[in-house]
């Protein structure tokens, strides 16, 4: 394949910076998913006619929940020796700067979030919330997945600006060069999961505006698990191990954590609630 179909890609991370202080694409994309979230969250709330009052606490709840799940997560399950060894570690661990090796340090962002991990954070807060508000676990699950997917296709954007998360080398005629990371052509896999999650999201739009009161309660739930977690085990196959510890397993450290949130999407998507009413 000539070299010139290839697709280079080298954007700087930091868009600009204030004062200093860098703002990278990263960041803002996030920010961006959570923003879109939000809206779509409070309109599922509007429209069902649910107190303002409930749903003024939900964003704090979910954008902790998210952030410190994402970050446990990658720290557990993916270099756990790094940052469980030490003090330092720990600093890093909880702590958006780099300890720097004249004692200094540096912001540098939270370097390192793991969307299992995110996604478990996200349901533990969730059921803190409806502890406190009273409100049916399931009901806040379904809609929160309504627009999960949306905030998950600007994540897996801000992972393409960062070089991160890359693909296999291949030779297919769009592939991108990540040129800072080497001069291989590679599957732009961040690409492939951010097109299949603005496609669920759609889907869920669709679902929700059209059949969102007849379907079963845990159904938007169910498939967003189902549909996210299973494409995330298929895509692995195409992406560059994270970890070193990963080369040569059969299935790596995203396809094992996947295997338990597709069956538990399995699970509300078939079966949980076909009888029960949304009371």
């Amino acid at each position: 394949m000539h070299p010139l179909l290839f697709i280079p890609w080298h954007p700087n991370p930091e868009l600009f910076s204030i004062f200093g202080l860098p703002i990278r694409y990263y960041g803002l994309l996030w920010a961006v998913g959570l923003f879109l979230a939000y809206i779509i969250v409070r309109y599922q709330y509007r429209d069902k006619k649910i107190s303002e009052k409930l749903f003024e606490p939900l964003f704090f709840y979910c954008f902790f929940g998210a952030l410190v799940g994402a970050r446990l997560g990658h720290c557990l399950f993916y270099d756990p020796q790094l940052y469980f060894g030490s003090l330092r570690g720990l600093v890093e661990m909880l702590l958006p700067i780099k300890i720097l090796p004249d004692g200094g340090w540096k912001f540098v962002g939270y370097e390192g979030l793991a969307s299992h991990g995110g996604t478990i954070g996200l349901i533990v807060a969730l059921w803190l919330y409806c502890r406190k508000t009273k409100m049916h676990y399931v009901d806040v699950l379904d809609m929160i997945a309504v627009a999960t997917p949306v905030t998950a296709c600007c994540i897996r954007l801000a992972n393409l600006m960062n070089s991160e998360i890359i693909g296999k080398p291949t030779d297919v005629p769009w592939a991108f060069v990540f040129e800072r990371v080497d001069n291989l052509p590679r599957h732009p896999g961040q690409l492939y999961e951010a097109i299949a999650y603005l496609l669920l999201f759609f889907i869920m739009i669709y679902l929700y505006k059209k059949r969102g009161k007849t379907l079963h309660r845990g159904f938007f739930f169910g498939l967003c698990l189902t549909y996210i977690f299973t494409f995330r085990f298929f895509i692995e196959f195409l992406k560059k191990e994270q970890e070193d510890f990963e080369v040569g397993m059969l299935l790596n450290m995203g396809q094992l954590l996947s295997i338990p949130f597709i069956i538990i999407g399995v699970y509300f998507l078939f079966f949980y609630g076909r009888k029960k009413s949304r009371t």
